[in-house]
């Protein structure tokens, strides 16, 4: 039998290797047999003790080192376009090691958070320990949430920052990142989902004071997952195009096609242009020019920039950034119609008659110079009659054919009836270091209906111009609400005294009709809102099922693909169906338009949701230093838990718990939507108008807690110290007792005279 190896062997045998760290496999290699094999275990849980290994299932390793193959987490990449991960397992007493990821053609393609299995191999390099080559991409299984980071004796706990969350997470002592008290943290949760207690979590990522101004929409970012950072070879692609020159394309740098956008601008995907028709048959008519930026001459498929683009699925805005569907270079150069500059385009040419429908267009590839980039005010402003040194010379030949075409439009889409909602639009003012110094609501002018409407229309002629021309394409479908929908929408008007047409085939006049009866009513908001919420989610698809909010058969996305992926995937069809160039739709494109669309859909809903719960936490700071402040508003939601307020100044939508509402019990009724008072009577519903006082705001969350103090102008009683009165509130535990003791009583003697 040969001799046992010493300590210092068998820390050598295990250092040399890493694979072959069971203790069949050390046995193995120093010839050790039989009974010495006690003594060798002996050894090995001694070198555990003393922390020189650590026992991993039945394998022994360095506990400050890292095994062969580990599973690890794949960091953001650096400023060099590397990516690199960290081990979800660490237990040494320095920091996690770093690992570069040692990448291959056949690799997948990795991004940061996803989990990765990986065989490493320890290197001597200044910014990492090790290099990891990929064995196979694992699923993201584990659960992640955003809180705030509190410091407790044993490790801490995570509060979560989600409105209407209350679960905190535990974090043990060697999970918590290193993170302080008050931090802002992602965590993941760790351990059985069946275990008792609180649930665990390993903290991630520290992201920072929470009350800092930038942190607003930092936490949407992270909270929704939205890419926030360019990787390098999309920046490189980005920076290295070049302008187009004019080759085949149509030139229209002679045409005054003009930006009107909002001030603050800082790209500009569309320039429009009208004239009067010249046709003699076609007197009083218009000819409308849109062009759009040439995004798919920049942005080929199956390019870096490509695959980014369709990741993101399109921009979201935030009130204090923009986070870019394209890199600056081009959303914010080459392909924005910049006063002055040649720029690339797409542009449709299309002639209406007099009382603005569209009887024929004509889409050209072409190179265009803005000759003006104006503002809504600007252009309004000049329109009415008050012209700037710099609108005073396109006034007449530019703006005021603009106004007349829009005039035109206007009459077709009276005739079309699309949805007519009028919602206010809420604009956040922030201070220059972040902070909300006022909340407005944006004005509607006659020049902001003008580009919408020259924009829907451009749309319109895309999608018939693609249809006809049996090109594949994506379309935006907006369906007609469900028949409950509509059914709670019409106990809504009749609560509020107004009647909806039922029994035929709905359409957008029937709505518009509810819309004109409550307009200029204490109503008008309620309806509106109402209305919004019964309509569908819009989303892209290749099969066309039409826009029942606008009132059209077929329509697409064509004018903002700079900001939007399906704008872009819409260019590539005209460029395949025109025969344009190579930069056209391919069939791999076309195979895949149906996980395009549900992808693009996906991504604009989270966007959405990131840009409600960035206003919802402004709102919350705005109104955090008026705790105590008593506001009115009206009541736009009811609930089993309580009342949603909408409040008149800010637009903020605030709860007031039931717990809230007085000294009695209230019922809840879900098909009236109401809250009654069992002893007063007390009935609250949709729509009623309340003075409330803002108990809590939480800028963390964008929560916002109210008291109720008056509904239509008459006062509630205070609530009881404990929550119910004891006339109003449901029957005491022993009342109930003694009601079940009564009923089992009953059923025994019903069983008894059956049985006899």
């Amino acid at each position: 039998m040969a001799d046992l190896p010493t300590k210092a062997d068998i820390l050598r045998w295990i250092s040399d290797n890493p694979t072959l760290t069971a203790k069949r496999d050390i046995a193995r290699a120093f010839g050790i047999k039989g009974q010495a094999r006690v003594d060798l275990k002996r050894m090995l849980k001694e070198l555990e003790e003393e922390g020189h290994l650590e026992k991993r299932k039945k394998t022994y390793r360095d506990p400050d080192t890292l095994p062969p193959v580990s599973v690890c987490e794949v960091m953001r990449p650096d400023a060099d376009g590397d990516l690199h991960a960290k081990p979800l397992e660490w237990t040494g007493d320095g920091p996690e090691p770093r690992i570069l990821i040692v990448e291959r053609q056949s690799d997948a393609a990795l991004g940061a958070g996803d989990r990765v299995l990986l065989r490493l191999t320890q290197v001597k390099a200044g910014d990492h320990a090790y290099e990891g080559r990929l064995i196979r991409k694992l699923n993201r299984t584990a659960m992640r949430m955003l809180g705030i980071f509190r410091q407790g004796a044993e490790g801490g706990r995570i509060v979560p920052i989600e409105k209407g969350s209350d679960k905190e997470w535990l974090v043990r002592p060697g999970d918590t990142h290193g993170a302080h008290e008050g931090e802002l943290v992602e965590a993941e949760r760790v351990g059985s989902k069946d275990r008792m207690g609180l649930p665990r979590a390993r903290i991630l990522d520290r992201l920072g004071d929470p009350s800092e101004p930038k942190s607003v929409s930092l936490i949407a970012i992270a909270q929704h997952g939205i890419p926030d950072h360019f990787p390098d070879e999309v920046i490189a692609e980005a920076e290295a195009a070049e302008p187009v020159p004019l080759g085949d394309r149509t030139d229209l740098r002679d045409l005054p096609l003009i930006t009107i956008d909002p001030s603050d601008a800082r790209d500009h995907d569309d320039a429009v242009y009208a004239h009067a028709d010249d046709d003699p048959r076609n007197q009083g008519g218009h000819v409308l020019w849109v062009a759009i930026a040439d995004v798919a001459h920049y942005v080929r498929p199956g390019s870096e920039l490509d695959r980014e683009a369709r990741k993101r699925g399109n921009s979201t805005y935030f009130p204090d950034r923009v986070v870019p569907m394209l890199p600056e270079a081009l959303s914010g150069d080459l392909c924005s119609l910049h006063e002055g500059a040649e720029r690339a385009c797409l542009a449709v040419r299309m002639v209406l008659d007099r009382e603005g429908t569209k009887i024929g267009h004509q889409f050209h590839r072409g190179l265009m110079c803005s000759p003006a980039a104006l503002s809504y005010e600007e252009a309004q402003a000049a329109y009415d009659g008050e012209p700037t040194d710099k609108t005073e010379s396109l006034r007449d030949p530019v703006i005021v054919p603009l106004f007349n075409a829009y005039h035109a439009l206007r009459t077709a889409r009276h005739k079309r009836q699309p949805l007519e909602l009028d919602l206010p639009e809420r604009r956040i003012e922030l201070s220059p270091d972040g902070r909300v110094t006022s909340v407005a609501f944006r004005d509607r002018l006659d020049a902001h209906r003008l580009i919408e409407e020259f924009m829907v229309l451009a749309n319109v002629a895309a999608a018939e111009e693609l249809g006809k021309r049996r090109t594949a394409l994506l379309y935006r479908v907006h369906e007609e609400p469900s028949p409950d929908k509509l059914e709670a929408l019409r106990e809504v008007a009749g609560a509020s005294g107004f009647t909806m047409a039922k029994g035929q085939v709905l359409q957008t006049r029937h709505l518009n009709q509810l819309l004109a009866q409550a307009q200029g009513t204490e109503f008008d908001e309620l309806i509106n809102m109402s209305t919004l919420r019964s309509m569908t989610q819009a989303y892209y698809s290749p099969e066309n099922f039409g826009h029942f909010g606008l009132a059209l058969k077929q329509y697409a996305h064509f004018t903002s693909p700079i900001r939007r992926y399906a704008d872009l995937v819409v260019h590539r069809a005209l460029i395949a169906a025109h025969g344009w160039g190579k930069d056209g739709l391919t069939p791999h494109d076309i195979e895949d338009l149906p996980q395009t669309g549900e992808h693009i859909s996906g991504t604009e809903r989270r966007s959405m949701l990131a840009e409600r719960d960035t206003t919802d936490r402004y709102l919350a700071a705005f109104l955090s230093e008026r705790v105590g402040s008593e506001m009115t508003g009206r009541i736009s939601g009811v609930q089993k838990f309580g009342l949603f307020v909408k409040l008149d100044e800010t637009g903020a939508d605030g709860l007031v718990p039931v717990r809230a509402l007085g000294g009695e019990y209230f019922h809840f009724d879900a098909d009236a939507q109401t809250l009654m008072g069992d002893r007063t009577g007390l009935t609250l519903g949709l729509g009623q108008r309340v003075t409330v006082r803002i108990a809590d705001a939480v800028p963390a969350t964008g929560g916002l807690v109210l008291d109720l103090l008056e509904a239509e102008g008459a006062a509630l009683s205070a609530p009881s110290s404990r929550g119910r009165t004891r006339r109003g509130g449901p029957p005491p535990k022993r009342a109930k007792g003694k009601a079940k003791a009564k009923k089992t009583a009953r059923d025994r003697k019903v069983k008894r005279t059956r049985r006899g």
